[in-house]
């Protein structure tokens, strides 16, 4: 994972937010109980820019609120390899584990709801993923922002090598389909010769 990262503006950007997951927190006091919400969202501009951000507060809009506000901050930039991924990756938080895989064009997102969110926020149109860990929302969340953290760009290690970018990187095969070939059937004789009955002059047919 990279652990520096140049800051990215937020409000330079058109940012969309996506709320993966609203949990009711319960707080015991010595006076009672203090009821608040916690919201995870995820941010992104659809064009290799993603973050991730968790707020709470007593209502719901405010929880919101928060962690857009706190996801803002937290931005990240993907580099993308047209609509995927540049090469496969894992990433890790916690009991949670992420792995993301390329995938040609017209695969579509393979993903589930809180690994979706975040792919889609960055702008991958095409990718193959699977959760291999916990599938608490925090732990699936923060461990496909660190799989993308840990992409490289293929541009700047192709130019590092001294090597084109397809070399290192190469393109996602084109998934195959399997096709059943069907027996063949017997032409049905349609040209052959009928015979029409006919009828003799003493009503006896021929």
């Amino acid at each position: 994972m990279n652990r520096t990262r140049d800051k990215i503006d937020a409000s330079q950007l058109d940012i969309k937010d996506t709320v993966v997951s609203i949990n009711r927190v319960t707080k015991v006091v010595k006076g009672g109980k203090n009821l608040s919400f916690s919201a995870l969202v995820v941010v992104g501009d659809g064009h290799g820019v993603v973050g991730y951000g968790v707020g709470k507060a007593k209502e719901v809009p405010s929880a919101i609120k928060k962690g857009i506000e706190a996801a803002k901050k937290n931005l990240i930039r993907v580099p993308l390899k047209g609509t995927t991924i540049p090469h496969p990756v894992v990433g890790d938080f916690g009991s949670g584990k992420v792995l993301l895989k390329p995938a040609p064009d017209g695969t579509g997102i393979i993903a589930g709801g809180a690994v979706r969110a975040v792919v889609e926020s960055a702008g991958v149109a095409n990718v193959m993923t699977k959760s291999l860990g916990s599938a608490n929302a925090h732990n699936v969340v923060r461990a496909a922002f660190t799989a993308l953290s840990m992409l490289r760009d293929p541009n700047r290690v192709a130019r590092l090598r001294g090597k084109d970018p397809v070399d290192i990187f190469p393109q996602p095969r084109e998934r195959r389909v399997r096709v059943t070939e069907q027996p063949a059937t017997a032409p049905t004789p349609t040209d052959a010769p009928t015979e029409t009955p006919t009828e003799t002059p003493t009503g006896t047919v021929v």
